[in-house]
């Protein structure tokens, strides 16, 4: 039988609750909630984080040289900018983008963009480069 949890702070490097994780304003204009990162949790090859996308904004363009990345949508519909293609996304959907790969979201729904972020290697500001100015995207800051 599992034990129960109690709540309150993250009690151990292996477990975290979001409640309990602040949110961020990322570089590329997302909220962001680091979920799991090795330089606080028990985890050493990957990332995982919650972000958020307001209603009528997006992120910034950007691509990852080295990391992988996995986005799966939670909440809301938006637009994918992926390369040369644009993709609607809707919760239940998972996307694979590859290291090296131009990409941005946009929120095309009433309720924020909500979604979960994978990345391995774990992000890092440095692995992140802007395609874009920031007075040419419309994100949250």
């Amino acid at each position: 039988m599992a034990k129960r949890r109690r709540s309150g702070p993250d009690r151990s490097s292996y477990l975290n609750h979001r409640s309990v994780v602040e949110p961020i304003t990322a570089p590329d204009g997302s909220a962001v909630r680091e979920l799991l990162h090795p330089s606080r949790h028990a985890i050493d090859r990957l990332s995982v984080a919650e972000a958020t996308v307001e209603p009528g904004r997006s992120t910034r363009l950007h691509r990852h040289p080295i990391a992988e990345e996995v986005y799966q949508i939670l909440d809301g519909a938006g637009v994918l900018e992926l390369g040369d293609e644009r993709l609607a996304v809707v919760p239940g959907d998972i996307i694979r983008i590859a290291p090296g790969q131009p990409h941005r979201l946009e929120t095309r729904s009433d309720v924020p963009l909500r979604l979960l972020c994978i990345c391995q290697p774990a992000y890092s500001d440095e692995d992140t480069e802007f395609l874009d100015t920031p007075d040419s995207s419309d994100c949250t800051t």
